[in-house]
């Protein structure tokens, strides 16, 4: 049997299809005794609304859109997770896509997703504002996650990666340690390239000599870098990776050549996905609360779509920073505890 329409419903509730629009959607004055009879034909009918047609008559899809650099690994996984348990609390349906890490494909993503949901969440390293003005059509409410600092005045949730890896470099060498390696994440990626630049500084700091090494925030690029550091004549006594899963490929790394973790060489990571209190021993790490930050996206992308819909709203344009949190495990040896870093609001 084919799906009963909507103009099944109104032969058989005997009213015009519009009486029947006006009851589904809301919109329009009926009569009780109509709205009693078109219920009682869509329960009859098992009529279930098109949401292509609706969307058309409401302007509205109940679906947001959300663009990742990638869509493997568990830091986009307890992201989504996040912001799936927001969305569905208001009623709404996620379409995740990736960007494959380039900026091209991130554009394309844009475009695929324009007349298909009612707002985008985008967080893309590489993506510029002039890149999105360029690839958004109309008034579509727009959040940005991109780890970098809001330059014209979009709405935004970023991550103090500067000063997490300050906090990061600050806690080794408050451990004794002097030799402190970075291993850093892909080039051209802007939250690596700050991640990057807090260890700089904080070595350069305490007058020490930076040394960094190329990574590609995954985990076998950790345990190739690592292995290629204890390769050489002088090796560090600290790691500090600019991703957890960087770090855990570094442990493995130590491990595999019988180096003790945190004794001769202690670890730290960034971001505290799951993983990171499983391993043994438990990673060191920056904490940036990855489900809530989702979470808390999908809140503020919500209120940008009612905002859109209301004249009278103020606009949006706050830059909101997520500062993380040292969390201290047992790869560096250290008294397990949450420590706050310098600017830190609690």
């Amino acid at each position: 049997m084919k799906p009963a329409t909507i103009r099944d419903v109104a032969e058989r509730a005997q009213v015009s299809v519009a009486s029947v629009s006006r009851v589904l959607t809301g919109a329009g004055a009926v009569t009780e005794p109509t709205r009693l009879k078109v219920l009682e034909a869509v329960e009859a009918l098992a009529y279930v609304p098109h949401s292509g047609a609706r969307s058309l008559s409401t302007s509205r899809t109940d679906t947001v859109g959300v663009i990742l650099p990638d869509l493997f690994g568990e830091f986009f996984s307890e992201l989504i997770r996040g912001m799936d348990v927001a969305a569905r609390a208001n009623g709404l349906h996620l379409i995740v896509s990736s960007s494959h890490d380039d900026a091209l494909e991130a554009a394309a993503a844009i475009r695929s997703m324009r007349g298909r949901v009612d707002g985008l969440i985008v967080l893309s390293p590489h993506l510029d504002s002039a890149n999105l003005t360029e690839n958004l059509a109309g008034r579509l409410p727009v959040l940005l996650m991109n780890g970098g600092a809001n330059d014209d005045g979009r709405p935004s949730i970023v991550v103090d990666n500067v000063g997490g890896a300050v906090a990061a470099v600050e806690h080794l060498l408050a451990e004794g340690r002097e030799r402190i390696v970075h291993i850093g994440g892909p080039s051209g990626n802007l939250e690596a390239r700050e991640r990057q630049a807090g260890y700089v500084q904080a070595m350069t700091a305490a007058g020490r000599e930076p040394t960094v090494v190329a990574g590609a925030f995954t985990q076998a690029s950790g345990h190739d870098a690592t292995k290629a550091l204890l390769a050489e004549g002088v090796r560090p006594d600290a790691i500090f990776a600019a991703n957890d899963m960087m770090a855990v490929g570094g442990l493995l790394a130590l491990q595999d050549a019988g180096v003790r973790c945190p004794e001769d060489i202690a670890v730290v990571g960034f971001d505290d996905v799951p993983i990171a209190a499983l391993v043994r021993p438990a990673l060191t790490t920056l904490r940036i609360e990855i489900a809530e930050t989702g979470r808390r996206a999908m809140d503020r992308l919500v209120a940008l779509i009612a905002a859109s819909n209301d004249p009278q709203a103020a606009p949006d344009a706050a830059c909101e920073t997520i500062r993380p949190q040292l969390v201290v495990r047992q790869s560096c040896g250290g008294r397990q505890t949450n420590i706050a870093f310098k600017g830190e609001t609690q």
